[in-house]
């Protein structure tokens, strides 16, 4: 059974910085994308940033872009988003999902993502 942990987040000024983490159990595939979305009261689900198991390559959403980065511990199979000089538009509930069908085409898109985390919120004041 495939579980995700979060923990990080919380509530900052603008311009502070926050590092989520995300802790995965029960992955039995090898190609598979680990992803951060975050969802604003009365909002869709946004793709912030996903990066792939093999390879690692990174992928981010165009509001985060020079500000988020996100990480990997292969081996630890667990995932840091680190975000720098947040905005009051970057508070969210923030969930980590993973794709274990690990399709590039898709990495962005919340709905091929089979497993969710908790969510955390992330509260950014201005």
């Amino acid at each position: 059974q495939v579980q995700l942990v979060e923990s990080g987040g919380g509530l900052v000024q603008t311009g502070d910085s926050l590092r989520l983490s995300c802790a995965a159990s029960g992955l039995t595939y090898s190609n598979y994308h680990m992803g951060w979305f975050r969802q604003a009261p009365g909002k869709e689900r946004e793709f912030v940033a996903a990066i792939r198991s093999i390879g690692g390559h990174t992928y981010y959403g165009e509001s985060v872009k020079g500000r988020f980065t996100i990480s990997r511990d292969r081996a630890k199979k667990t995932v840091t988003l680190e975000m720098n000089s947040l905005r009051p538009e970057d508070t969210a509930v923030y969930y980590c999902g993973v794709d274990q069908g690990g399709i590039l085409s898709s990495i962005r898109d919340p709905n091929a993502y089979d497993h969710w985390g908790q969510g955390t919120q992330v509260t950014v004041s201005s």
